[in-house]
């Protein structure tokens, strides 16, 4: 019983790392129709920016909260100065420049930051609690890490559902000729769409980060896990993001933690081909009528 608490608590510390990435690739697909895969690297460029202001002497809440900002920037920046260029292209022609940024950031941060291993602080515990004379497997910081994402979560939400901004980027995610039409800033949105989403990528790497070890390679595995994730509860889906993270989150660590975690891998690539096979739009997945 011990050990199947710990690892459901594992596998949904650890699923909701997965959701936020996956968030910040949902957000982007829904503008763009773009998988992003240099999102990790932009959350890796950003998590270094805020260990050197922790390493600086500042607090680690100051460097949370620069590279956040950071991520909202360079999301900005880009989707308006190198995105921009292949939209409306071919969609071949936008994946391959974000796999071409993956390479780029990945050197970029190796000569600015060193390759080397670097600790990254955690600004609440990292041993598990303790009730009675059972430590169970959930750190001060796991529960940061769990109320973290239900904020930004809560905060989409509110964005898309109530707000006018995030009207009018469902709309021009949904159909850019039209809103261009009725006066939406097609451009903006997607800018902010691409920032919001580097935002929340950033957030992911912060959170991956905490109380572990950083080197320019240490987002690339969360990358494949978020992608697993968004493809399981469905690239139109926020919930479905968070959902597919906290799903792939149990189920990773049952398999690691009954089977074995070299496993952990292939679980990974037969969850995607056996949602791909059954149910390619992912579990949120729709099918709506459209009148013309």
């Amino acid at each position: 019983m011990q050990q199947l608490l710990t690892t459901v608590l594992t596998g949904i510390t650890l699923g909701v790392v997965y959701a936020a990435f996956a968030l910040a690739l949902v957000l982007i697909w829904r503008a763009t129709r773009i998988v992003n895969f240099a999102q990790a690297p932009m959350a890796m460029v950003t998590t270094y920016i805020a260990l050197v202001l922790i390493d600086a002497g500042y607090s680690y809440w100051i460097g949370f909260a620069a590279a956040l900002l950071s991520g909202l920037v360079l999301g900005a920046l880009v989707e308006r100065f190198v995105v921009r260029f292949v939209s409306g292209k071919a969609e071949v022609n936008a994946v391959i420049l974000t796999l071409g940024l993956f390479i780029v950031l990945h050197a970029l941060a190796a000569i600015v930051f060193g390759s080397r291993y670097r600790s990254f602080p955690a600004p609440f515990g990292l041993r598990g609690f303790q009730l009675g004379d059972t430590t169970i497997a959930l750190t001060g910081f796991g529960v940061f890490t769990i109320l973290a994402v239900g904020v930004v979560v809560v905060g989409l939400v509110v964005l898309f559902r109530g707000t006018d901004i995030g009207l009018r980027m469902r709309a021009s995610a949904f159909n850019q000729e039209v809103s261009r039409l009725l006066g939406v800033k097609v451009g903006r949105m997607l800018t902010l769409g691409w920032a919001l989403a580097a935002l929340v990528g950033s957030l992911s790497g912060l959170l991956i980060a905490g109380g572990g070890l950083v080197h320019p390679s240490y987002m690339d595995g969360v990358v494949v896990y978020g992608f697993v994730a968004a493809v399981l509860g469905g690239l139109d889906s926020p919930v479905g993001a968070v959902v597919g993270g906290l799903l792939l989150g149990l189920s990773l660590s049952l398999v690691s933690g009954y089977v074995g975690s070299e496993l952990v891998p292939l679980a990974a690539l037969v969850i995607l081909m056996a949602v791909l096979l059954l149910k390619p739009g992912g579990l949120f997945a729709s099918v709506r009528e459209r009148r013309v």
